[in-house]
């Protein structure tokens, strides 16, 4: 350690150096801060990086209590949330010297990302509707006039022209983590191509249009072929909620309240089903 500097400015940088790397392989970790502890008023502020696998970096200053965060770090990514703040007792009653001390729970994941396999009416809706959202996009068609800076001027919209439609979305998805597919294309043969390519990937949401029977077709075909049941499983298919959607706009809402669904782990019923369940039960 070069004077001057603190056993704290290396735990700092060990964080920083880690939350950038998390970043980087598109994972997921949770970073805890000490918010508030009477009995080590001196450790408050300290963070404690958890990644996915329960790696650790950086220290809470205390080994008993990083434990116990540890343990609670895995059920908050569970969770679905971005930030929660806890006082100890609420996960380790055992730990009676901590009890009162308040942590912070943030989770820490890239910005997140949708692959749209088809640049046609719905396709250009979606990506226009995910970007606003805050998704990076990229918009995938084997036209190039489909997939014009002219057409799609939005910098979070990356446009690819997909010589062929396998590697091309393999390149997209990269390891898949954060990504979110939806397929969108003109017809069986390039949703096949399409599904075939992100199956063996674990991203987290595939959908895939058309009708019962159109769907039924591309996902027999993989079946036939050996494809796991419990993979075709994940895909959702016919794609998105269902809203009532006729307009491409429409059916680009439906999609993408899905796939915030799935991403924040919600139920995708009317809030109001609580408020007509009571009153039924009256």
């Amino acid at each position: 350690m070069s004077p001057g500097e603190s056993h704290e400015s290396k735990q700092s940088d060990s964080v920083t150096a880690s939350v950038l790397r998390i970043l980087d392989q598109g994972s997921v970790a949770v970073l805890v801060t000490l918010i508030d502890a009477v009995n080590a008023p001196a450790n408050v502020g300290a963070k404690l990086l958890i990644s996915e696998s329960c790696r650790a970096a950086g220290s809470l200053g205390n080994e008993t209590l990083e434990r116990a965060v540890i343990g609670q770090a895995a059920e908050f990514l569970d969770s679905r949330t971005d930030m929660l703040l806890f006082q100890v007792r609420e996960f380790a009653p055992a730990l009676s010297d901590w009890s009162e001390a308040k942590i912070l729970f943030e989770r820490i994941q890239a910005e997140p990302r949708l692959v749209i396999c088809g640049a046609g009416h719905v396709g250009a809706s979606l990506a226009r509707f995910a970007s606003q959202m805050g998704y990076r996009t990229t918009l995938i068609d084997d036209r190039q006039e489909f997939v014009t800076q002219q057409n799609f001027p939005e910098k979070n919209i990356e446009l690819v022209i997909a010589e062929d439609w396998s590697r091309a979305v393999s390149t997209a998805l990269g390891n898949g983590h954060g990504v979110s597919v939806a397929i969108v294309t003109r017809g069986h043969s390039e949703d096949e191509q399409c599904l075939r390519a992100v199956i063996p990937i674990d991203v987290d949401y595939i959908g895939l249009i058309g009708s019962k029977r159109r769907t039924n077709i591309v996902l027999q075909r993989l079946s036939d072929d050996g494809v796991e049941a419990a993979k075709l499983a994940r895909v959702h298919a016919p794609v998105g909620l269902d809203i009532g959607a006729v307009t491409p706009e429409e059916v680009a809402l439906a999609i993408m309240a899905e796939v915030v669904a799935v991403r924040r782990g919600g139920k995708g019923g009317p809030l109001s089903a609580w408020r007509r369940k009571r009153d039924a039960e009256r």
